[in-house]
This record gives structure tokens, C-alpha cells and sequence, in this order.
């Protein structure tokens, strides 16, 4: 039950209004990505992980869209119309709530290092305190910087120990001010009823903004509990501003990542040529090589072996497959396949179990058949390849006549001869051969050969010949 006797437990609230001008940029802060995933996707999918299920993304009118059409509807949105400051941002997410819940976490839009483990003990400290009206996370020995410092009653406690008075934001620190210090990382649990009533206390600063952390001091003043929770680690209070820090966060992001494959059985030779966006999964025992990339929903099974310099983007790969210095870009692989040198997928493509793409094969919106073999320079666009099908060398499927794309059909167990030309819209049959050079402009049928330019039909063998 909360303090008003409904059922309403927690709500998050993150503020992602802010207009980002130091990333001098066209696109919203937000949505500038670290390790593959927007900024404004880590703060919700962190609420989530924490068991707070109802979300509201205070954004901005300049903002707004963009923002909706990536989340969409699985949040609630509240829109500051002018950039006022964080106290305002949050007053205009609680006026999107209907009544008062329990428990208020807010965070920033822009802060993607703040680990679930530490805001749950957050909500845990916040809940276990009855009547506490405040509780920040903050982190000690952190040199301060742009950081607000939280300030306690008696500067000769440790670090991180004594009543909380207030937090001084950065812009408001003395030129020299040491370091380090106990900070302020911008995550918040409040008393819902508490913030209800007091969020209109909020004095405009120099500025003219209203600063959230202005609660603390309010809370203080007042003598209502208050308190700051030193367990962050230092990089959670990193946010980023501006394109350095960005890169300072991604830094940071990627190192978690490849700790965490490894620690869930995949090697990793070369830690810092190895690259692994946040949504990625990777099967026990697949080894990763130098020079490799793993972007998007991409998805690798186990024991298999990827790189050295490999891009997988969006891709699916079963297990046992070995994809060496090749693009793979949406497609999906199945088990058993081994890609490269120096080939590519793009998107639309799908590898069945046990195929063997060798040396600069492209492929394109094609179906490439189980067992199926291209060892060397192959085009294979548009194309529906069956099982057990031999590509020879320099084969192209000629996909485009100059206005529309076409599809080319090879059946089981044809067997195409190097330099073949197979000008699309055509067919070629199960069991059908190609000669060497050959422009087949014409459809193949089954087990009939073709040869020449353009290509004719040999006659069929006679009764018991190959």
C-alpha cells in the first residue's frame, strides 16, 4: 500500500528533455547510441530489470516524435514544453501520474552506466526506511567535474557518512574546489506524496532553471529524512554531455560486455579489437577473433568461430559455423556453415546447414540450399538455390535488367560451370549442368545440360549414358 492507500507501488520517471546542445548535433541526445543501443533505451530497459514496470519519459516538443516512434507505446510520455530544468522536468512527469504512487525512481535519459544491481539496493534502502521522504545514489572518490557533490553536516565524517544537507551542482562549485568527492549520479528514490507536495517548493536557480537536487536541501531544512546511498561505482556517475563522453561511455559499456561473454563461456582473443553491441547473444565455447564486430540483434550459436576481421550485423548464426574476414548483414545462417575469406551477405539472405561460401562470394536476397557449394567470386543475388548445388567460380546471376530485379531458380543438385551467366528471370533444373562461359538466357530442364553463348541444350544422354 502507499502513503494515499492505493496499490499503486513504483514508478520510474526519466528525464530525457533536455536539448543535448553540447553534442552538436541534428539528431536528439537521446537517441545517440552507445554500444548499439540508443541512450534513452538504457534508463527504461534498467527500470524494467528492477521490477518497475510503469515508466514515464519526460521529453521535449523538438524531441517528442522521434523519441515516440523508437520506445513506443510501452511507456507513458509527459512533455516539458520549455527547458526549464530538472525540477520542472519532474513536476511535469508527476502530473502525468494519476494519483500518488509509493515510491517515485527518477533518472536521467543520458546516464547508460548506472547498473540495475545499484538502483535495486536503492529502492531497497529507500523502502526499508519507513517515512523516508528522499534517498540518492551517489559515488564516492570520484574526482568532481561537471558532477553535483553531495554535501553532508560535518566535513570531518568519512566520505559518504553524516546527514545529508543538500547537493551543490557543479556549475555552483567553487573554481577550486578539490577533489574527490562524494557525488551526485542522478538517480533518486522518492516518497510519492512527499514529492507530490513538495515539488512546487522548487526556487529558480541564477540560472533561472529549476533544479531537481534543490529537493535535498528542502528535505534537510525541513527536517524530513533524507539520505545519500555511496554505492555506486565511479563510472555510473558518468553521463555524457557531449560526443568525448559518449565515447568515454562506450569505452566503458564494451568493456562490461566482453566481460560478461567471457564470464558466460566464449572466448575472446583480442579484447580490444572486438567489438559487441549491448543486444547481441553469443553461444558457450564460440570464439571471437581479432578484428571483429558484433552489431545490432545479432545472434551467434555455440562453438562457433567468428573473425579475424569479421562484421555481423543483425544476423543469426546457428552452431559449428566459421565465418572468417566476411560482412554479414541480415541474414540468417544455420549450423555447419563456414563463410570467407572475404565474402559478403547482405540482407534478405538465408545460409542453410552445411553450405561452403568460400572467396569473395556475394550473395543477396537469396536462398543458398543445404550442402550447397560456392568456392570462388560468385554474385548470387536474388536466387533460389537448392541442395547439394556446386557453384563454379565467377558464376553471376544477373538479377537486373536495367529497370526491375529478377529471380533466378537453381534445383537440387545442379551443377553450374565456372563464368556461367544466368540472365534472370531463369530456371535451372534439378540435376542440370552449365558449361563453362555460359549465358543461360533460357530455362534449363531437368538434368539437361547447357553450354555456349548464348547458351543451347545439349541433347539428352542417351538410355544408360551419364
Amino acid at each position: 500500500m502507499n502513503e494515499m492507500g492505493a496499490s499503486v507501488d513504483a514508478v520510474g520517471i526519466v528525464l530525457a528533455a533536455g536539448r543535448g546542445s553540447r553534442m552538436r548535433s541534428r539528431k536528439p541526445k537521446p537517441l545517440h547510441r552507445a554500444a548499439g543501443k540508443e541512450l534513452i533505451r538504457y534508463p527504461i530497459e534498467l527500470l524494467l530489470a528492477c521490477g518497475v514496470e510503469r515508466i514515464v519519459v519526460v521529453i521535449s516538443p523538438e524531441n517528442r516524435d522521434a523519441i515516440r516512434g523508437l520506445i513506443g507505446d510501452s511507456v507513458q510520455y509527459a512533455v516539458q514544453p520549455a527547458p526549464n530544468g530538472t525540477g520542472d522536468a519532474l513536476a511535469c512527469g508527476l502530473a502525468a501520474l494519476s494519483g500518488s504512487p509509493s515510491v517515485v525512481v527518477a533518472l536521467s535519459g543520458d546516464t547508460p552506466l548506472v547498473r540495475p544491481d545499484s538502483v535495486r539496493k536503492l529502492i531497497d534502502e529507500h523502502r526499508g526506511n519507513a517515512g523516508r521522504c528522499m534517498t540518492i545514489l551517489s559515488a564516492t572518490d570520484v574526482f568532481a567535474g561537471d558532477l553535483g557533490r553531495i554535501q553532508r553536516s560535518s566535513a570531518k565524517e568519512p566520505v559518504g557518512a553524516g546527514p545529508v544537507t543538500g547537493i551543490v551542482e557543479a556549475a555552483d562549485l567553487p573554481d577550486a574546489t578539490p577533489g574527490p568527492a562524494e557525488v551526485n549520479t542522478g538517480v533518486y528514490c522518492f516518497g510519492g506524496l512527499w514529492l507530490a507536495e513538495t515539488i512546487g517548493s522548487i526556487r529558480p536557480a541564477a540560472s533561472g532553471e529549476f533544479y531537481l537536487t534543490a529537493l535535498a536541501a528542502i528535505a534537510a531544512d525541513s527536517g524530513d529524512d533524507v539520505a545519500a546511498l555511496p554505492i555506486a561505482l565511479a563510472d555510473e556517475a558518468m553521463g555524457v554531455n557531449d560526443r568525448k563522453q559518449l565515447a568515454a561511455a562506450e569505452t566503458v559499456l564494451r568493456d562490461r560486455i566482453n566481460l560478461h561473454w567471457m564470464e558466460s563461456g566464449v572466448t575472446i582473443i583480442d579484447t580490444a579489437t572486438t567489438y559487441i553491441d549491448a543486444d547481441v547473444k553469443i553461444g558457450c565455447d564460440t570464439v571471437l577473433l581479432p578484428n571483429t564486430m558484433l552489431s545490432g540483434e545479432t545472434v551467434i550459436g555455440e562453438d562457433c568461430e567468428v573473425g579475424p576481421n569479421a562484421t555481423v550485423r543483425d544476423t543469426v548464426i546457428g552452431d559449428r559455423c566459421r565465418i572468417i574476414a566476411s560482412v554479414l548483414e541480415e541474414s540468417g545462417v544455420e549450423s555447419d556453415v563456414d563463410i570467407g575469406p572475404y565474402s559478403h551477405l547482405r540482407p534478405g539472405s538465408l545460409i542453410e546447414t552445411g553450405v561452403h561460401l568460400g572467396n569473395y562470394v556475394e550473395v543477396k536476397n537469396s536462398r543458398i540450399g543445404a550442402d550447397t557449394a560456392a568456392g570462388h567470386f560468385s554474385y548470387l543475388g536474388d536466387a533460389d538455390i537448392g541442395v547439394g548445388v556446386n557453384i563454379g567460380a565467377g558464376t553471376i546471376t544477373c538479377n537486373y535488367d536495367g529497370v526491375d530485379k529478377h529471380r533466378t531458380v537453381i534445383g537440387d543438385g545442379a551443377f553450374i560451370g565456372s563464368d556461367t551467366m544466368l540472365v534472370a528471370p531463369v530456371t535451372v533444373g534439378d540435376g542440370a549442368a552449365t558449361g563453362a562461359g555460359a549465358v543461360v538466357i533460357r530455362d534449363v530442364p531437368e538434368a539437361r545440360r547447357a553450354v555456349g553463348v548464348p547458351a543451347r541444350l545439349l541433347p539428352p544422354p542417351e538410355k544408360g549414358q551419364g
